[in-house]
C-alpha cells in the first residue's frame, strides 16, 4: 500500500471572493504537534465532484454567507480536489477500546483535518470524511460511501438544532464515479465536518499504551492551552481536565437519553474530549420505546444498548483516566494513590448524569424542580419509561401527545381530544390511567411561567413542545433521502435538512412527525459504513 508524497500536495484553488480564503486565517493547530502525532498529506479527492447539500446554519457558525458554495473553486476544495492556501490536510494517529477490547493502533482512516479558522464563536477545525487513503486505513479504502455520508450529514445537523452538543457538518459531495465496495459496489461521498477540536480519548490512549510519555504530556498540554486554559492553574491539571471532560460527557449522554438517541458504537476512539456526539455511523433515534434495543446490527452482544450507554461512557472515562495516569503528580512514588486521585475525578459523572437527565425528563414532562419537595417526580418519571416500555409505545410521539394532556379532565374524558389521542396509544388503558392521575396531580401544583396562578394547559404545552421534537432522523426518514440520492435525485436530503433545523416545529409534511411504516422493521445500520 502506498501513499501520496506529503510534499505533492494539490495546487491551491486561490478564489476570489470566498470565505475562508485568505491565507492568514487557515492555520492547523494540530500540525503544530510532534511528528508522532499526525501524517502530512493531501488525500484523494472526487472524481467529477458536484454538491449534494450544504448546512447554512454551520456556515453561519463559521461566519460564511450561506451561498459561501457558489464561490469559485469551493466544490473543488470541499471535494478534495484542491486546498486553499494555509491549509495543511493531516490525518492524526491514535488507539482505543473497541467493543470493550483493546484495538490498538487506529487512526483518522478516511479523515483529513484541513485545517481550522478563528471565528466569531470561537476556532473551528474542518475535515473531510472519505477523502482517501491514509496511513491508519488499516484494511479499509478511506473512503465513505453515499448512504453513510447523507446520515452522518443530516444527523449531525439534526442534533445541533436539538441542542446537543455535537460535531457539525457543512457540506456534503459525492461523485457518481466513484465506486465503493462494502457489501455491494456504491457511489462515494464526502463530508466536511466541523467541530473546535476533533480529539478523542483514544488520542491520549495512544501514547500512554505505547509507553510515550512525553508525547501524552505534550498532547495534554495541547488541549488545556486551547480548550481548558481554566484547569492550567488548578492545583491538579490532570484531575481537573478529566473532570471537565467527565462533566462533559455526563450532560451529553442524559441529552442523548432523553430524546431517545442511540450512537450505537461507543468505542474509546468515538469519544470527544470536548463532550461531542462524534462518528455518526450505525445510530438510531427510538422508534417504539425499548430501553434494551441495540441499533448496530454489527453489536451482536448488545454492549452499546440504548439502556447501558451511560454506563458504557463512564468506563470510556476509566480508561481516559488510566491514559492520563502516567501524569498525576507523584505518580512514580505511590501509582495507587495517583490512581485513586483520578477515579475520584470521575465522581462527578453520576451526579451530573443524574441531575442532568432528571432535569431534561422534568422538561419533557412540563414539571419544575421547585414544586418537587418530597423528590415524588423521578418516581413518576420512571413509571412513565416504564410504561411507555410495557406498551413499545413510540418515544417521540408519546412525549410530543404527553404536551396535549389535559389534567383539569380525566384521562379517558371524551372532551378531552388530547387525552385521548395519548391513551391511545397504551393497549393497556387500566395501567395509563392510573399513571395519568398521577400526573394530572402534580401537573395541578406547577405554577404558570410568570405568575402564582396554576399552569393552563396551554401554557404547558408551549413549554413542553419547545423541548419535545416533533421531528427527529428516523431510519425510514433517511433512508428514503438515501434511495432517491442513489438514483441521482438529492432533493429529499435537502428538504429532510430543512425540516431538521426546525425539529420542535410541526412539519408540513404530516409523515415526517408520524409512525414508522411497516418496512422500517426491517431496516438495519452496521459498523460497515
Amino acid at each position: 500500500m502506498t501513499f501520496p508524497e506529503t510534499t505533492a500536495l494539490p495546487s491551491p484553488v486561490l478564489a476570489e471572493g470566498f470565505e475562508g480564503a485568505e491565507p492568514a486565517r487557515w492555520t492547523n493547530r494540530f500540525a503544530t504537534l510532534g511528528p508522532q502525532f499526525f501524517t502530512e498529506l493531501p488525500g484523494t479527492g472526487l472524481p467529477e465532484p458536484h454538491w449534494i447539500a450544504t448546512s447554512p446554519d454551520c456556515a453561519a457558525t463559521l461566519g460564511w454567507p450561506a451561498d459561501w458554495w457558489t464561490r469559485p473553486g469551493a466544490l473543488e476544495v470541499f471535494s478534495g480536489n484542491a486546498h486553499l492556501p494555509g491549509m495543511r490536510p493531516l490525518a492524526t494517529v491514535y488507539s482505543g477500546h473497541q467493543f470493550g477490547v483493546w484495538a490498538g493502533q487506529l487512526g483518522d482512516g478516511r479523515a483529513l483535518m484541513l485545517g481550522g479558522i478563528d471565528t466569531p464563536d470561537g476556532h473551528f477545525e474542518l475535515q473531510l470524511k472519505g477523502a482517501g487513503l491514509t496511513p491508519y486505513s488499516r484494511r479499509g479504502d478511506g473512503r465513505a460511501v453515499l448512504r453513510s455520508s447523507i446520515r452522518e450529514f443530516l444527523c449531525s445537523e439534526a442534533m445541533a438544532a436539538l441542542g446537543i452538543p455535537t460535531t457539525r457538518a457543512l457540506a456534503l459531495t459525492g461523485s457518481a464515479r466513484l465506486k465503493v465496495q462494502r457489501e455491494t459496489v456504491e457511489t462515494g461521498a464526502i463530508v466536511t465536518r466541523v467541530a473546535p477540536s476533533f480529539l478523542r480519548f483514544g488520542h491520549f490512549e495512544h501514547f500512554t499504551h505505547h509507553g510515550m510519555e512525553a508525547q501524552t504530556r505534550e498532547l495534554f498540554d495541547h488541549f488545556v492551552r486551547h480548550h481548558a486554559p481554566e484547569c492550567a492553574d488548578a492545583p491538579n491539571p490532570v484531575t481537573a481536565v478529566l473532570a471537565k471532560v467527565a462533566a462533559q460527557t455526563a450532560d451529553m449522554v442524559a441529552q442523548w437519553q432523553a430524546v431517545g438517541f442511540m450512537h450505537g458504537v461507543m468505542n474509546t476512539d468515538n469519544m470527544s474530549m470536548l463532550g461531542l456526539t462524534i462518528d455518526y455511523g450505525p445510530f438510531g433515534f427510538m422508534d417504539g420505546f425499548d430501553p434494551g434495543h441495540v441499533c448496530n446490527h454489527s453489536d451482536h452482544q448488545g454492549r452499546y444498548a440504548f439502556a447501558r450507554q451511560p454506563q458504557v461512557a463512564f468506563w470510556n472515562l476509566h480508561a481516559l483516566a488510566q491514559a492520563l495516569l502516567p501524569l498525576m503528580p507523584g505518580v512514580e512514588d505511590d501509582q495507587d494513590a495517583a490512581g485513586d486521585e483520578l477515579i475520584a475525578a470521575l465522581d462527578i459523572y453520576r451526579e451530573r448524569f443524574g441531575n442532568a437527565l432528571l432535569g431534561a425528563m422534568r422538561a419533557k414532562l412540563g414539571l419544575s424542580a421547585e414544586v418537587d419537595e418530597r423528590g415524588e417526580d423521578g418516581p413518576l418519571i420512571d413509571d412513565w419509561l416504564r410504561l411507555l416500555a410495557a406498551h413499545h409505545t413510540d418515544y417521540t410521539i408519546a412525549h410530543r401527545r404527553l404536551a396535549a394532556f389535559d389534567e383539569s379532565r380525566a384521562p379517558d374524558a371524551a372532551d378531552a381530544p388530547g387525552n385521548a389521542a395519548l391513551r391511545d396509544l397504551f393497549l393497556d388503558r387500566a395501567a395509563f390511567d392510573a399513571w395519568a392521575l398521577r400526573y394530572a396531580a402534580r401537573l395541578k401544583l406547577e405554577p404558570a411561567a410568570a405568575s402564582a396562578s396554576p399552569s393552563t394547559p396551554s401554557t404547558r404545552a408551549e413549554r413542553m413542545n419547545a423541548v419535545n421534537p416533533a421531528v427527529v432522523l428516523r431510519n425510514h426518514l433517511a433512508e428514503t433521502a438515501i434511495r432517491q440520492a442513489e438514483a441521482g435525485d438529492f432533493s429529499e436530503v435537502r428538504r429532510l435538512l430543512e425540516v431538521l433545523r426546525r425539529p420542535y416545529d410541526a412539519p408540513a409534511q404530516a409523515s415526517d412527525a408520524g409512525f414508522p411504516p411497516d418496512w422500517a422493521n426491517d431496516l438495519e445500520v452496521s459498523c460497515s459504513s
